[in-house]
This record gives C-alpha cells, structure tokens and sequence, in this order.
C-alpha cells in the first residue's frame, strides 16, 4: 500500500506518550481534498472526541482552496472519522479506564483517499520531554560523528 504523507504532527510525538495507532477516513466536503493535496492542512492544536459512539476531529485547520470560489469549506469545522465500531469501542474503553486521549498524528493520501493515523496517548510531563530531548541531542551528535 503507497502513502503519501501529507503533514505530520510533530507537536503530539514530543507532548504525549503514544502507546496504540489506528487508521481512520476523514469525511471531507467540497474542496477540502484538492487543499490536502496541496498540503493546506494543520494538525497543530487538533484533538479527537468520541460521542455516541462515533469519532470526530476537532481543530484540524485546513486552509479554503484558492478556486474554490463559493463552494469553499470553513476552515476549522468538525470532522467526523471513519472507523470500525471495534475500533471505537476499544479507544473508548481504554479512554474511561486508563485516562488515554485520541490525537492526529499524520495526514496522508492512500489510493486517492486522504486518511489520518490517530493514536492513544497520555500526557508527558516535564522531565519526561526533557529526557527525550537529551535523547534526541545525543543521537544527533552521534549520527554527526559517524559520518566523519
């Protein structure tokens, strides 16, 4: 399967520790493809919420197409995501019983279609994003030594 990715959300990976990944359509109106494609998309400040039993993707930007003239999108609307009802129900447990949340983590296009890959994650703490900058800046270093 070719993915294209779109946007990732780099954000999410150093604020949360992410422990479960899934794949979920995005129901998309209009013009809102054609602004994906040109990689018009933000999942910056984004969050997904489950309610009656369906997933929805809160705060995703994605920007109005230039030619889209009347038939444009707004900007920052609700966006329901497709997955299977196991799917959802397994999120929706581990979101009641181990205090988890639903964050976007990448948008990409797959056979034409844009999905998004969502995880499970839990918050990080301070030194716990401290640490993993440290990490970063070491293996940094050492991949700049070892090229020389």
């Amino acid at each position: 399967m070719e993915k294209k990715v779109i946007t990732t959300n780099r954000k999410a990976y150093h604020d949360y520790h992410i422990f479960d990944k899934f794949v979920a359509g995005i129901v998309l109106s209009g013009t809102e493809i054609k602004s994906i494609r040109k990689s018009a998309i933000n999942l910056k400040d984004s969050f997904c919420k489950i309610e009656d039993n369906e997933i929805f993707l809160y705060n995703c930007h994605i920007s109005p197409y230039e030619q889209g003239n009347r038939y444009n999108h707004k900007a920052e609307r609700t966006r329901k995501l497709l997955l299977t009802k196991k799917e959802i129900l397994k999120m929706h447990s581990k979101i009641k019983k181990d205090g988890y949340t639903i964050v976007p983590l990448e948008v990409f296009i797959s056979r034409g279609f844009a999905k998004v890959e969502i995880g499970l994650a839990k918050g990080k703490k301070l030194y716990d994003k401290r640490e993993t900058l440290a990490k970063k800046d070491i293996q940094r270093d050492i991949d700049r030594n070892s090229k020389f």
